[in-house]
């Protein structure tokens, strides 16, 4: 086992579940799994993850969305509906309600874009949902990916990379204003007076920038974290810069814990560098852990799960994820610089494979095997016996190459069962993650200073 008498024994571990409102996880095989729940479409089925990741002490649970079915590849979704690439996208805020209502200590995130929505209409939606659930709501900030998307919205292309971090960054501005024009204490409910509130404490907010226009102020009071916790996952340099800025849990993909550990160091000097207190930042890479009670049933679950995918799950979401279609080269075509600059997707993804394929000119089969899309070698993956696992999180922890780790599933509900059964009790043991929740709202729970 991993150990460092040094280590200082407060630092516990963030610990996140990663979950799809689809029919399978971000791992498209998981649907094919024996013992994968079907029951995707039934709110008892997210419900029921929720008590499993409370029963564990998770902090959060966040889900991830897409505006669109995918169907960049070959422009056409047959395919993907063929193999049930992500085809079924349900709306995130039934589902993360209901949970709220099974679960009462777990925080709770949503994916919601800011291309495609608007500053008053997310301001308003989280913080209800965050006075409905006492503070227990983050938001995951994306900026979409594809012309997919945009033409689910009546534009026919995608807006280019830092365009859209432009767009983000007045979004986040206009939505933190709209959080703040209720001051605290200004719904007085005095029934006696008949003063409902006091309009010295309530402000408009008359922003205006270059894409948005909002006049404020909310009609929603000020909500019990004062802010939603904001999740981002910015991995290219302009999204770096965007998540230095806003970002407080960063959900990142890194093969190595080296890789991991030079982003989190650049990540909190770029925060410092931004008038931030670096420790008000964690940053959680996306993991798969296959866990059993011994290594050899490990290594029997491992095969079996890795004998789910396919080429047609790959080439799917990297023609997804790339906003290009893959179907239009052969598998072993260098690709050239123009193609790839005219890639608009997650410039991150692009980088690393550009990076760890060793070539300026990755070819289908380059970006099949470096970005792993529709495998699991698209994350780290943990496997072995409780003892094992908790040893290969405990070595990137202790290296603080992150703050905790975002838990992907193989399966559902299995993967969180196996892990909240097997793995959190190896990590209490150690003194590595918390044995019970925090009083108070979520922020409270991450560490997270008040807004």
């Amino acid at each position: 086992m991993p150990g460092n008498p040094n280590r200082n024994p407060d630092r516990k571990m963030l610990l996140v579940a990663f979950l799809q409102a689809s029919n399978c996880s971000n791992y498209t095989g998981s649907w094919r799994h024996p013992d994968t729940d079907p029951g995707f479409m039934d709110l008892e089925f997210y419900q029921y993850i929720a008590v499993t990741l409370e029963r564990g002490k998770i902090h959060l649970a966040f889900i991830d969305d897409r505006l669109a079915m995918p169907s960049r590849f070959g422009d056409s979704f047959e395919e993907a509906v063929e193999h049930g690439v992500r085809v079924v996208k349900l709306d995130l805020v039934p589902i993360i309600t209901a949970m709220g209502l099974a679960a009462k200590r777990l925080g709770l995130g949503a994916t919601y874009s800011t291309t495609y929505y608007s500053p008053f209409h997310v301001a308003r939606l989280f913080a209800s949902l965050d006075h409905f659930t006492k503070g227990r709501i983050a938001w995951n900030v994306v900026t979409s990916l594809n012309d997919s998307e945009a033409q689910n919205f009546g534009v026919q292309e995608h807006l280019e990379h830092d365009d859209r971090y432009d767009v983000a960054d007045e979004f986040l501005q206009a939505t933190g204003e709209l959080w703040d024009s209720w001051e605290d204490g200004a719904v007085l409910l005095d029934k006696q007076t008949g003063r409902f509130a006091d309009p010295a404490k309530v402000h408009r907010v008359d922003y205006s920038g270059e894409w948005f226009q909002v006049r404020g102020p909310s009609t929603v009071p000020r909500s019990p974290q004062g802010h939603p916790v904001l999740i981002q996952a910015g991995q290219s340099p302009r999204g770096r810069e965007f998540a230095a800025r806003w970002g407080e849990l960063l959900f990142v993909i890194y093969p190595t814990p080296e890789a991991c550990k030079a982003y989190r160091d650049d990540l909190r000097q770029r925060a410092e560098a931004a008038g931030r207190d670096p420790d008000s930042i964690r940053v959680a890479p996306a993991v798969y852990v296959v866990v059993a009670e011994t290594p050899e049933k490990a290594q029997q679950k491992l095969e079996q799960i890795e004998s789910l995918a396919n080429q047609t799950d790959s080439l799917t979401l990297l023609s997804e994820v790339f906003n290009y279609d893959f179907s239009v080269h052969p598998v072993d075509e260098p690709l050239s610089e123009d193609i790839l600059a005219s890639m608009t997707g997650l410039r991150g993804f692009l980088d690393r494979v550009v990076e760890l394929s060793g070539t300026k000119n990755p070819s289908v089969n380059d970006f099949i095997k470096w970005s792993g899309r529709g495998t699991l070698s698209e994350l780290p993956v943990f496997t072995g016996d409780p003892t094992q696992v908790a040893d290969q999180m405990e070595s990137w922890f202790l290296a603080e190459a992150c703050d905790g780790f975002v838990i992907a599933a193989t399966h559902m509900p299995g993967a969180y069962e196996d892990f909240v059964d097997l793995v959190v009790p190896e990590l209490q043991r150690r003194g590595l993650f918390r044995r019970e929740y925090a009083e108070g709202t979520l922020r409270d729970n991450l560490g997270f200073v008040r807004p």
